[in-house]
């Protein structure tokens, strides 16, 4: 794809953005996080996008852009296709500005998802269902959005939109009570680090601006080490506010001069991260919504006695995906294990596997054995809960002193798959 020649959005536009979104869009607070200030020997603030009235940040965009469309492209409605947060947005601005909205999502979105778009649209807005994927539902959108001559709302490749999104730099300068060292920014298709380093690159060039992406779908830093924005032929959807095959053009163009880095974080890591957002910190995320606090442990020396600001972009987590969020989390610290046992087709096997090889705090969380006829041993596959990562190797020395173990599964992706 080629190169865009774009300049950085202009504070003026941004502050003009601002004042669009008065009444609008929620000034979020710039929050002080005693335990990640205490856990890095630094100032950690958090930018709670996630307590916006569509709890992420994509209404500052979506509004935006809509509120500067003429009276005539209102009118004949708009089209967008999102799988979640965008779609949210876009339906609320609907219903503020009395636009009709067609909004695409993939058939396979939560119904939880649907009923929120739903809900924020209230009558102004249509959900159609189309395909299994984004890229599915996308194409069809932009297909009504020509055949209808319909304003094609887009995520995040689009100048209104990134000004939108460049007013939460706005607010984070206002807010601080000091000036900041790093501000780490989540990216997805890049509309909202491309705003907001837009506005730093300007008013406080000082601060370094440190964009993350998880490890699964590195869209931007991929297109930053080969100098052009490429496509992403495959890449991992959990982190589904953030997994983007290709960022904006625009974007592209804005973030390779406005960034100072761009790092990604394993999912795992994301997923503890959420977690212990929720437990130490009550504080509700997505996925995406961890990525840049995730993002702190890269930056541990770095960022000591300094001031740091992390946007927490979103909650519009579904609770159906808890158990997967837990077990991956589980998995990167190493403590979640699967193995095939090999058991011997005897009475009391499976006392001795309980007894003398499982440690007295290891938990079995997945067992599944059929006996066999004719043979001298069966086997069977089982997960194990550790209390450290220390416990492995210890584990590993008892199954095979007392010949239960057969094959270890968490390093085998291609039967993994059929576990989480």
């Amino acid at each position: 794809m080629e190169a865009v020649s774009v300049g950085l959005p202009s504070v003026f536009a941004i502050q003009a953005a601002a004042i669009t979104l008065k009444g609008v869009a929620s000034k979020t607070p710039l929050q002080e996080s005693d335990r990640l200030s205490r856990d890095f020997s630094c100032k950690v603030f958090l930018k709670r996008e996630d307590l916006q009235s569509v709890r992420s940040y994509k209404i500052r965009g979506a509004y935006h852009k809509m509120a500067s469309l003429i009276e005539e492209e209102k009118e004949k409605g708009v089209v967008c296709a999102s799988a979640g947060n965008h779609a949210q947005g876009v339906a609320l601005s609907c219903k503020l500005l009395k636009v009709k909205g067609t909004i695409y999502m993939p058939a396979t979105t939560p119904l939880q998802k649907i009923e929120q778009v739903k809900h924020f649209g209230e009558g102004f807005v249509e959900v159609c269902l189309e395909g299994d994927t984004f890229n599915d539902a996308h194409e069809v959108a932009i297909q009504a959005s020509e055949a209808e001559q319909k304003e094609f709302i887009h995520p995040f490749d689009d100048e209104k939109v990134i000004e939108g999104q460049g007013t939460i730099g706005l607010e984070i300068l206002e807010q601080t009570p000091q000036p900041l060292d790093y501000v780490f920014v989540p990216i997805g298709g890049g509309g909202l680090a491309a705003g907001l380093s837009s506005v730093f690159k300007q008013l406080s060039p000082q601060t370094k601006i440190i964009g993350v992406e998880p490890e699964g779908a590195p869209a931007m830093k991929s297109s930053l080490d080969e100098g052009k924005n490429i496509f992403l032929h495959r890449i991992d959807k959990f982190v589904d506010g953030a997994a983007v095959k290709q960022v904006g053009r625009r974007n592209f163009e804005i973030c390779r001069e406005t960034l100072d880095e761009v790092v990604t974080v394993p999912e795992g890591k994301i997923c503890q991260t959420l977690l212990e957002l929720y437990n130490k910190d009550g504080i509700i995320v997505e996925p995406a919504g961890a990525l840049s606090m995730a993002a702190l442990d890269l930056f541990s020396d770095r960022i000591k006695g300094k001031t740091v600001a992390c946007v927490v972009s979103g909650s519009n987590n579904d609770i159906t995906r808890t158990a997967e969020i837990k077990e991956r989390a589980l998995l990167y610290g190493n403590v979640k294990h699967y193995f095939i046992v090999k058991f011997p087709q005897r009475a009391g096997a499976l006392r001795q596997f309980l007894t003398q090889v499982l440690g007295p705090e290891d938990d079995i969380t997945y067992f599944e054995y059929t006996k066999k006829t004719n043979r001298s041993t069966g086997s069977a596959m089982v997960g194990l809960e550790l209390k450290s990562p220390k416990d492995f190797e210890p584990l590993i020395d008892r199954m095979k002193a007392f010949h239960f173990y057969q094959d270890y599964l968490n390093d085998k992706p291609e039967l993994f798959q059929f576990l989480v």
